[in-house]
C-alpha cells in the first residue's frame, strides 16, 4: 500500500490545500488532515473516506458519541477528543455569531446552532434561547432532559428564566432522538401554553425547532404558532 507521501504534490490534501485553499478539500481531505495517518493498510485518505461512509457523512461523524466512535478500528481516545473538539469550536462559533447583531436574521444559522447542539443527544432536551429586545442571543439554556422519548416541560420554570434574564423575546427548540423530527399532538399542546404563558407577561415566542435526523421542524414555518 502506497503512502499519502508517495502521491503525486497536488493530490496531497495539505499541497493541496495550501496551493488552492482549504474550501477545495473534499470532506475526507480535511479530515486526513485532522488525523494526520492512516491505519495498517489504509493510508489517512482512505481511512477518513471509510469514517465517513460508516457515519453517513461529516455531520454524522461529528455528532456521533464518544462510544460510537471508539468502537471503530484506529479510533483512539486521542482522535475521539479531536473531534470534538473541532465540534465545540463550530458550536461556540455559531453561538458567537447568534449574538451579534444581525444573527436571528438568518433563519438557517439558527437551524445550523441548534443541530449542532442537539442532534447528538441521546435523551430528549428541551432548550430555551432568550433574546433582547434587538433578538441577539443572551442565553441558550438546556432546561429539560427526558428519557428516550419525552422531556417534561413545566411553564412555571421557564417564565422564572425568562424574569431572570429579562428576555423580551424566546425561541423553543427540543430534539427527537428517534430521528423523525414530526411535531407530536403533545409537542403542538406544549408549545400552544408555553405561548400563552409567555404572552401573559409580554414575551413573544418566535419559534419552536424540532431536531431530528433530518431538516429541523420549525413551528412557525409550518403556521403552528
Amino acid at each position: 500500500m502506497s503512502s499519502v507521501k508517495d502521491w503525486p504534490a497536488n493530490e496531497r490534501p495539505r499541497e493541496k490545500m495550501a496551493e488552492l485553499g482549504v474550501a477545495t478539500l473534499s470532506d475526507a481531505e480535511l479530515l486526513a488532515i485532522l488525523l494526520g495517518t492512516g491505519i495498517r493498510g489504509k493510508d489517512v485518505v482512505t481511512f477518513s473516506r471509510d469514517l465517513l461512509q460508516e457515519f453517513d457523512g461529516i455531520g454524522g461523524m461529528l455528532s456521533a458519541s464518544a462510544e460510537q466512535l471508539l468502537q471503530q478500528p484506529g479510533m483512539g481516545p486521542a482522535r475521539v477528543m479531536q473531534l470534538q473538539v473541532v465540534m465545540e469550536i463550530a458550536r461556540r462559533y455559531l453561538e458567537w455569531e447568534l449574538r451579534r447583531e444581525d444573527g436571528f436574521t438568518r433563519p438557517q444559522m439558527v437551524r445550523d446552532y441548534l443541530t449542532a447542539q442537539l442532534r447528538h443527544q441521546e435523551r430528549e432536551v428541551f432548550v430555551v434561547l432568550l433574546l433582547d429586545s434587538q433578538h441577539r442571543l443572551l442565553k441558550y439554556v438546556e432546561l429539560f432532559q427526558g428519557t428516550i422519548n419525552a422531556a417534561p416541560v413545566y411553564p412555571r420554570e421557564v417564565l422564572k428564566l425568562v424574569m431572570q434574564y429579562n428576555a423580551a423575546a424566546v425561541i423553543l427548540a427540543h430534539n427527537h432522538p428517534s430521528g423523525v423530527a414530526e411535531p407530536s399532538q403533545a409537542d403542538q399542546q406544549v408549545t400552544e401554553r408555553l405561548k400563552r404563558a409567555l404572552g401573559m407577561i409580554d414575551v413573544a415566542l418566535l419559534d419552536h425547532f424540532i431536531i431530528g435526523s433530518g431538516t429541523p421542524v420549525s413551528f412557525a414555518e409550518r403556521g403552528l404558532l
